[in-house]
């Protein structure tokens, strides 16, 4: 008997669920992305004000990463549901090897003002392949004090 019997599919061993929807990075697959989030959140029994700002983060996390991705990149994104927070990373492959999340933009601060947390990350490419920028970020329940 392993140490993972017992633990739903979806479980790890730190008792998150992993969600994982990969689109081609366009604009008009965004609402798809966001209605997960908004699934998960209240799955998760997230207050309605925290799984509406959620929602508001992942669309505008994507559309920021839509602006900068190559035109036939996929669009990532993981969502990681802990217990009273939802961790979400989202990733596209660059346009342009300097291409780059602006953090001194709206889109940015409106971000920072929907998450409780929000970074952006930049790998270069790798064999060929171009650059990949994204955007992790977490919200919490909406119970607890920030």
């Amino acid at each position: 008997m392993s140490d993972l019997d017992g633990l739903s599919p979806a479980e790890t061993l730190d008792g998150a669920s992993t969600v994982e929807v990969r689109t081609s990075a366009s604009a008009a697959l965004i609402p798809t992305i966001r209605a997960v989030a908004s699934d998960l959140a209240a799955r998760a029994d997230f207050d309605l004000d925290a799984i509406s700002d959620l929602r508001m983060a992942v669309d505008e996390a994507c559309a920021t990463l839509v602006d900068v991705a190559a035109p036939s990149s996929m669009l990532l994104c993981t969502f990681m549901v802990r217990s009273e927070r939802i961790e979400v990373h989202a990733e596209v492959q660059a346009r342009h090897p300097d291409a780059a999340v602006s953090t001194d933009t709206f889109g940015w601060r409106v971000l920072q003002t929907l998450a409780d947390d929000v970074a952006v990350h930049h790998e270069p490419g790798v064999g060929g392949a171009g650059p990949t920028v994204g955007i992790r970020l977490d919200k919490r329940s909406g119970d607890l004090p920030r």
